[in-house]
Parts: structure tokens; C-alpha cells; sequence
């Protein structure tokens, strides 16, 4: 029997976007990240084309969940575009984002296939980004691979990995919510459904199923670094606080 392990990544960036439905010129996204995109970011990093599905498959099973660490803040953005042949001018389009969000994601599965997509981070075939293109992540996305892990205890262990700067100004809640995938023995009455069950991510005929999502807390692990109150570590909003502190 193959051994099991958690592969859990850190996504965190200026701005994220991981829309599981789009409709005409409006592009939401979700309040986390999806598996859609997350698994798309893995095999972006493994070299899997967009056409491969049989080599997608593996992927696509792995068992998926995320933790929010640091929510953020929905935003929305105008875009225009011009057609790239006749130069003609695109319907103007909504886009929305999650500015300074902090997420921990993790995939559960084969022994082998992770340890390939751990190698494949350090590095990418193809750069990463955090839902679209145009949302590059801070710094590197890997974690960490735990060996004989289950999802539900990796979740729960990983030190939390809000911003300092987030941190100092909200304090340490006592809970983190966590999405994830029901086990294939626990029963799943209360999960919600999504759309996000990739099954092909060919241009032409882009695919998902539907996959359930339960909704559960976990305590807020000790802060990466070890301390929840990260005195001394530069807080790049210090200024504009002095500043609101002078004029009020």
C-alpha cells in the first residue's frame, strides 16, 4: 500500500483571484482559494499542458483543503481590452480580487506524485501565479511535504502565517476556518457543493464537476516565526499610522 502525504503550499500576494464560475464580462472570486486553481498551479509547475487531461487526472484526485489565515479584503477592478487582431475595443469588464490575503492550501495523496510536485515547485516549468495571471504570488509557494500526513492534521499544525503587519493590528483570533474535502469515510450531510472538481483545462472545452466543501474551525496555531506579537519586525504601515495619530 503507498504511503500518503500533504503537501501544503502558502499563498499569499498583493492580489488573488480564484473564480470558480464566470459569467459574460463579470469575473468574480471566491472568499479562498479553489482547487481548480490550485491544482492548476501544480501542474502549471509540473508541465502538464493544457490539453493533457490523462496526465491532469492524478492531480485532479488528490484530496484538497485550505485555511484562511489572513481573509483580506474583496476589491473590484474595471478592465478594458482591445482585440488582439483588428484592434477593435472588448466590452468593459469586472474583475474582482482579494487584496493582501494570506491563505495555507495543502493536497493529500500518493506518496510519489507529491514528492514529484514538491521537486516541481523549486522549479516550475511554468511560473505561478495565484488564480490568474495577472497575480503573481510574494514569494515562493512551497511549504512544506509531510511524510504519513493526513490533511485534517496538517491543516491544524501548520504555523499560522498572517503578515506581521496583520498580526500587530488585528491580534490572534481564536479560531481559523478550514475548507477542505470530506474523508472517504466521514459523512458529508452538512457540506456545501461547488463546481471546482477540475476534469479538463483545454481551452476549447473546459471542464469541472461538482466536489464538496466542509466547513470546519481549527485553533490558531503559534505564528510562523513563534510569536504572536512580532515586536521589532518592520511594519511598512507604521508612517501612514504616525501620520493619522498627528492629524487626529
Amino acid at each position: 500500500m503507498s504511503r500518503t502525504d500533504v503537501l501544503a503550499l502558502r499563498l499569499a500576494g498583493p492580489l488573488q483571484s480564484w473564480g470558480a464560475s464566470s459569467r459574460f464580462t463579470r469575473r468574480t472570486t471566491e472568499s479562498a482559494p479553489t482547487k481548480s486553481g490550485v491544482i492548476g498551479l501544480l501542474a502549471s509547475a509540473a508541465g502538464i499542458e493544457r490539453g493533457d487531461d490523462t496526465n491532469l487526472a492524478p492531480l485532479a484526485g488528490l484530496r484538497f483543503g485550505v485555511r484562511l489565515d489572513q481573509p483580506g479584503t474583496r476589491i473590484r477592478d474595471f478592465h478594458t481590452a482591445h482585440h488582439g487582431v483588428t484592434g477593435t475595443s472588448m466590452p468593459l469588464s469586472e474583475r474582482f480580487y482579494l487584496a493582501d490575503a494570506v491563505f495555507v492550501a495543502a493536497v493529500e495523496g500518493d506518496h510519489v506524485l507529491l514528492t514529484g510536485l514538491h521537486d516541481a515547485l523549486h522549479a516550475p516549468a511554468y511560473p505561478p501565479y495565484l488564480g490568474r495571471r495577472s497575480c503573481p504570488p510574494s514569494e515562493p509557494v512551497d511549504l512544506q511535504r509531510y511524510e504519513d500526513a493526513t490533511l485534517e492534521d496538517v491543516l491544524a499544525s501548520v504555523p499560522w502565517q498572517a503578515s506581521p503587519w496583520y498580526r500587530k493590528r488585528h491580534g490572534t483570533p481564536r479560531t481559523l476556518t478550514v475548507l477542505r474535502e470530506a474523508a472517504a469515510n466521514e459523512p458529508a450531510q452538512s457540506a456545501d457543493v461547488l463546481r471546482d472538481q477540475p476534469v479538463s483545462f483545454d481551452a476549447a472545452h473546459r471542464r469541472h464537476a461538482l466536489r464538496t466543501v466542509v466547513t470546519t474551525a481549527v485553533p490558531t496555531p503559534i505564528p510562523a516565526g513563534g510569536t504572536s506579537s512580532p515586536e521589532g519586525e518592520h511594519d511598512p504601515l507604521a508612517a501612514l499610522e504616525a501620520l493619522e495619530n498627528e492629524s487626529a
